[in-house]
């Protein structure tokens, strides 16, 4: 189990080839919903590239073991968008299926919250072999559960003090 170290070309590639997987398949949903943190970017272009309004969900399940135990999951208790997102069909975007658990929860939870919502599907980049439930689109299938090592993760250790070292 190898862990995965993804540049930002590759995870920019990534988004773009979710993105013509789910056009390719025809399917027409009214509204993005990105969970954030990790589906924050890929919602983002999302959004952009097929011009449907942005509502982000905040979760959290990753906060032992400095990020990387999962833990009981939240799912924050209102959905943060501009206006109220319309439609039946939403598509649900977020970097990763890792256990599954996110999705088997946040799916009916966002059916109950919003009853005018008929069907959700979802778009990942990735999907690990560990995952109980699998996204309706998907890009890299993982079998053997790598630890996925995202370009922007830099940050987590950052601070602006090591920015000005940095750009001085």
């Amino acid at each position: 189990m190898k862990d995965l170290h993804v540049s930002w070309d590759e995870y920019n590639r990534l988004i773009e080839k979710l993105a013509l997987k789910i056009w390719e398949s025809g399917w027409s949903f009214d509204a993005i919903v990105c969970l954030a943190r990790g589906g924050l970017r890929v919602g983002d272009v999302l959004s952009r590239l097929f011009d449907k309004p942005l509502g982000v969900l905040f979760t959290s399940s990753y906060r032992e073991d400095a990020g990387r135990r999962q833990s009981q999951l939240t799912i924050a208790e209102h959905l943060s968008s501009a206006m109220p997102l319309p439609g039946s069909r939403w598509l649900l975007a977020d970097d990763l299926v890792d256990s599954g658990a996110t999705l088997v929860e946040v799916v009916p939870a966002l059916k109950a919250r919003y009853v005018q919502v008929e069907e959700i599907r979802a778009a990942v980049l990735w999907t690990k072999g560990s995952a109980v439930v699998q996204p309706d689109y998907c890009i890299e299938y993982l079998p053997s559960n790598p630890w996925i090592h995202q370009p922007f993760e830099e940050y987590d250790r950052m601070r602006p003090a090591d920015l000005k070292a940095r750009w001085g």
